[in-house]
C-alpha cells in the first residue's frame, strides 16, 4: 500500500502536471470504491484543480467553486475537494485522451487541455470521495499528526506510556498519519527498537532516536520517489527507487546491513514485521516466524562460510573479531 513518501511523490507529480486545469467531463467505470459516484458526475465538471495536497496517505485535489444555475449560495457551487486514497494498487496520472485506457481504469476526467486524468486500480481497495469543506474537515479530524511536521517532544508523548506495541502505534493513523508497514519497519531498524516493544517501555532517548530515524527515512524516501515493491508508479508512470535502500522490510533471510545477523520476520499488530534479532532484541515471549526453507539454507551456508573464514584468519594470526558467536 502506498505510504507517505509514495503519496507525496504522486501529489508532487500531479501538482506539476494538472494544476489550474479545468475538468470538462467525467467517465466512470466500476464505482464500488467511490463514496457517491453521482456526486462526481454532477459536481466535478466545470471546476478547476486549484491545489494538490497530501494528507497522510490521502491526496486532496482542491477544486474551485462552480456556478450552479447562477446561484453561488448553492452547496454544489462552493469550493470542494476530491479525496483520493490509492489503496493497494491505485494509480492516478494524466494521460493523452487518445491513449487506450487500461482494463482497470475506472475514473477518467477529461481536462480542458485535451488530456485525461485517470485513476486505475486493479484491486479497487482505494477510495475516492467528493467532499464539501465542512464534511472534509470532519473527515480529517480522525487523523493524527503528520510525521514530517510533528516535533520530537510531541512524538515522544504520543507513543511513550502507551500499552501498545510500538509498531502498532506507528501504524495507527490516529497517532501518526501516513506511516505504514514499510517505513515503520525501516525506522525501527534504524533506531534499533524491536517492533513488538511496548510504548510504555520506551525511554525518552529511544523515542527521540526513533523520531530522528523516521524523519530521515521518510525524507530520503521522498527524494527517491518512494518504494516500488509491486505496483507503485508515480504520476509519470515511473517506479520509485527507495526499495533499493531497504534494510529490514522484505529482507527475511538476508544479512543485516549493520551486524550481518540474519533478518527475521514475526507478526506484530497483525502485520508481518521484519527486524534484526541482534540489533533489535525482542521482548520476552515474542514468536519469530520460521525462515522459509530456501532462506534458511542460504543463511546456514553463509554462516558456515563466515565461520570458515574466521577460523582461517585465526590460524594465520589475524584478529578473529568477525566470529558470529
Amino acid at each position: 500500500m502506498p505510504e507517505l513518501p509514495e503519496v507525496e511523490t504522486v501529489a508532487r507529480g500531479l501538482r506539476q502536471a494538472i494544476l489550474g486545469r479545468r475538468i470538462v467531463s467525467i467517465t466512470l467505470g466500476k464505482t464500488d470504491f467511490i463514496d457517491d459516484p453521482m456526486a462526481l458526475e454532477q459536481h466535478l465538471p466545470g471546476r478547476r484543480i486549484e491545489a494538490v495536497e497530501r494528507y497522510g496517505k490521502f491526496m486532496l485535489l482542491r477544486l474551485s467553486a462552480a456556478g450552479t444555475n447562477g446561484n453561488l449560495s448553492d452547496d454544489a457551487a462552493k469550493q470542494a475537494s476530491l479525496l483520493v486514497h490509492l489503496g493497494m494498487t491505485g494509480q492516478m496520472a494524466p494521460s493523452p485522451a487518445e491513449k487506450p485506457r487500461e482494463k482497470h481504469t475506472h475514473v477518467c476526467m477529461l481536462l480542458d487541455d485535451g488530456r485525461e486524468l485517470r485513476y486505475t486500480d486493479a484491486r479497487r481497495f482505494g477510495r475516492i470521495a467528493y467532499l464539501a469543506e465542512a464534511p472534509l474537515a470532519e473527515e480529517l479530524t480522525r487523523f493524527g499528526a503528520d510525521p514530517l511536521e510533528v516535533g520530537k517532544e510531541q512524538f515522544a508523548e504520543s507513543i511513550r506510556g502507551r500499552r501498545a506495541r510500538i509498531k502498532a502505534l506507528l501504524l495507527d493513523q490516529r497517532v501518526l498519519r501516513g506511516v505504514g508497514n514499510i517505513y515503520s519497519d525501516e525506522s525501527l531498524w534504524r533506531a534499533k527498537i524491536h517492533p513488538a516493544q511496548l510504548g510504555e517501555n520506551l525511554s525518552r532517548k529511544q523515542a527521540e532516536t526513533l523520531w530522528r530515524a523516521l524523519q530521515k527515512i521518510l525524507r530520503k524516501a521522498i527524494v527517491l520517489r518512494g518504494s516500488s515493491i509491486s505496483d507503485f508508479l508515480d504520476a509519470e508512470g515511473e517506479p520509485g527507487e527507495y526499495q533499493r535502500r531497504h534494510r529490514a522490510y522484505g529482507r527475511e533471510g538476508k544479512a543485516c546491513q549493520r551486524c550481518k545477523t540474519v533478518i527475521r520476520r514475526g507478526m506484530v499488530a497483525g502485520r508481518s514485521s521484519y527486524f534484526c534479532p541482534k540489533c533489535q532484541p525482542a521482548p520476552y515471549g515474542f514468536v519469530v516466524s520460521p525462515l522459509p526453507k530456501r532462506a534458511a539454507t542460504a543463511a546456514a551456508e553463509k554462516m558456515e562460510r563466515t565461520r570458515r573464514t574466521a577460523k582461517s584468519r585465526i590460524k594465520m594470526g589475524q584478529k578473529g573479531s568477525d566470529l558470529p558467536y
